[in-house]
């Protein structure tokens, strides 16, 4: 299972053994930074080490271990999962009672001419629970651990940091074409002709596809637009330059929707009062939760949604478009079926032809793959959690009186709100971004204390 030289087989081995020795030598905080976004960066895409049960450890599974590890047996700190209060507990008992209860619903085979998809059993159920809060621990561990505004900035400068590093390599492929991954890992990660793009290249370097270096551009550009506003030097560089810099870079990424998230966070927190932001970051939430329903009642202007790319982004951006509308049709039509707990894993939630058994469907939002997996119930409960750091952030914004600690707070609450509009058109929903969310709830929720 899984491929990948002996190089990546090693790094991916000895990464839980370097993950200690980080947490000996810094902050909680530091250590968890390192680790989580250090896996994301240079860790091989597709490598797997299989165990009993659990689901095989790779990319983005092993830092999330890594991390418990340093924060369990070096730091002595436990990390709150079902310790938690209010909505936060009821979205996390949803989830993995949820989870359950799908496989239970799911144990009959399902025959598409000579495809034949097995009925889950206790064991998927157990597998199916271990994986869907693996990637999802790093937003208890921000919540818990990232509450100070110091903790905040700390993770604004790393992630810009870490970003501008990033750039290099991405740079190289950029001119070169993509090719790191498969020198030092031996394979290239995906399909190369999708990172062919208007005359040249996507970079890919070590996270898998041009579309996630892309969106973590984007969100390095939002944390240097914040660290701007708040005359935040990034090590000896102008934060101006240093955004000036990266919108460059995104461009030659080449990815039309990253672009857009960048530009508009850029704008929003230059522009846009802090309360204006956090409206903004609202309504983007309420659009993320609202769209299934939406496309469900056929509310959403789908159509007219494409004719305004066609317009002001090329007809091929628009042909892209309608083909993951089309998709996201024939699965939503397959989800209704069992609307409520889905069709589980295994590849139950994708549409086939009934009598070649051919798989006729595409999975690229992680919306519809999380409705089509772990039905409404599911949904609710995963994006209910991005969602509350969004609208508890509203609430502690009035309790703030220091303007840097407004910046911070409202620009955070627009990159999470990004996260979640991007999970509509992609599925970018990684360990990472999931600490950015729990670390802007868990400075809420310090702020709103703190107030009393």
């Amino acid at each position: 299972m899984g491929q990948g030289n002996i190089l990546a087989y090693g790094l991916l081995t000895l990464w839980p053994i370097l993950a200690i020795r980080v947490y000996q030598k810094k902050t909680i905080q530091e250590a968890t930074l390192w680790v989580l976004f250090g896996g994301f960066m240079i860790l091989p895409v597709g490598t797997l080490i299989d165990f009993p049960l659990i689901p095989a450890l790779g990319k983005h599974s092993m830092p999330v271990l890594s991390v418990v590890i340093g924060c369990w047996l070096i730091k002595k700190q436990k990390i709150k999962i079902f310790r938690n209060k209010g909505l936060v507990q009821v979205f996390v008992l949803l989830l993995f009672t949820g989870t359950f209860i799908t496989a239970e619903l799911n144990s009959d085979s399902i025959i598409f001419g000579k495809i034949v998809l097995h009925g889950l059993t206790l064991h998927d159920a157990i597998s199916a629970v271990i994986g869907v809060f693996i990637p999802i621990i790093p937003f208890f561990i921000g919540k818990q651990f990232f509450r100070s505004y110091n903790d905040q900035l700390l993770m604004f400068r790393f992630l810009v940091f870490a970003g501008l590093i990033y750039t290099i390599p991405m740079l190289y492929e950029i001119r070169m074409s993509p090719q790191l991954h498969t020198i030092f890992y031996g394979y290239f990660p995906h399909k190369f002709n999708q990172q062919v793009r208007d005359g040249g290249f996507r970079p890919v370097v070590f996270m898998g596809h041009g579309l996630w270096v892309a969106f973590f551009t984007a969100c390095v550009l939002t944390a240097a637009a914040a660290l701007w506003s708040i005359n935040e030097k990034i090590r000896k560089f102008s934060p101006a330059k240093v955004c000036y810099y990266l919108v460059i870079v995104l461009v030659l990424c080449k990815s039309m929707a990253s672009l857009i998230y960048g530009a508009f966070a850029l704008i929003a927190i230059k522009m846009l009062s802090y309360q204006m932001q956090i409206r903004v970051a609202v309504m983007l939430v309420i659009l993320a939760l609202l769209y299934p329903v939406m496309s469900i009642t056929k509310t959403f202007p789908h159509e007219k949604v494409t004719q305004l790319a066609a317009i002001y982004m090329g007809e091929d951006r628009a042909q892209s478009l309608q083909f993951r509308f089309d998709n996201e049709r024939i699965l939503l039509n397959h989800a209704k079926e069992r609307f409520f707990f889905g069709w589980g894993g295994w590849g139950r939630n994708r549409v086939y032809d009934e009598k070649t058994g051919k798989d006729l469907s595409v999975t690229d939002g992680r919306w519809i793959i999380t409705l089509g997996t772990t039905g409404f119930i599911g949904f609710i409960s995963k994006f209910g959690l991005l969602a509350i750091a969004v609208l508890r952030a509203k609430k502690a914004m009035k309790f703030l009186t220091k303007k840097n600690e407004k910046i911070l707070l409202s620009a955070q609450s627009l990159l999470v709100a990004i996260i979640m509009i991007d999970q509509l058109p992609n599925a970018s929903l990684a360990p990472w971004l999931w600490l950015l969310v729990g670390g802007l709830l868990g400075r809420s929720e310090s702020i709103i204390v703190q107030s009393k």
